[in-house]
C-alpha cells in the first residue's frame, strides 16, 4: 500500500500541535512533544536496534520551523535546538495512525526508566 500524500499540515503554535490532513481523508493532530521523542534522526534513534536515546523533558518543546525536504518529506527545527531529523509521509502517518500505541509505549519506557513527565500549560501531563 502506497501512503497517502498529505494535503493540508498545520501548526498550531499554542497548543503545540502539528495537524496533518492526509488525502484518503485521514487526519491527526500530533503534539510537538511526541513528534520531538519519536525523531528519525540519528542522535534520538541511534545507528542500529537497541541504540536508541530515551527523551526526557520534551514536554514544553515546540515547532520554531519547518522546511520542506523534497516532495517527500518535511524537517522541523524544534525549540530546544534538535534540527536533524526528517519525517518523511510515511512516518508522519504512521505516528498518526499508531498515536496512542507508541505514546503508550514512550511513557512506559519513562516509568521504566525511574522518570516522570511534568505537567505542561496545556494540560496536565497526557
Amino acid at each position: 500500500m502506497n501512503t497517502p500524500n498529505p494535503i493540508d499540515i498545520k501548526l498550531h503554535q499554542k497548543s503545540r500541535v502539528l495537524e496533518i490532513a492526509f488525502e484518503d481523508g485521514s487526519r491527526f493532530e500530533l503534539p510537538c512533544e511526541y513528534l520531538r521523542v519519536y525523531s528519525p534522526s540519528a542522535e534520538v534513534r541511534g545507528h542500529g536496534p537497541g541504540q536508541e536515546v530515551l527523551q526526557l523533558g520534551k514536554e514544553d518543546v515546540t515547532i520554531a520551523a519547518i522546511r520542506p525536504v523534497g516532495n517527500y518529506a518535511i524537517a522541523p527545527s524544534f525549540s530546544d535546538g534538535h534540527d536533524t531529523g526528517i519525517y518523511t509521509w510515511e512516518m508522519l502517518y504512521n505516528l498518526g495512525v499508531h498515536y496512542q500505541q507508541l505514546w503508550a509505549e514512550y511513557l512506559s519506557r519513562l516509568e521504566q526508566a525511574g522518570c516522570q513527565r511534568k505537567a505542561t500549560a496545556t494540560g496536565a501531563s497526557q
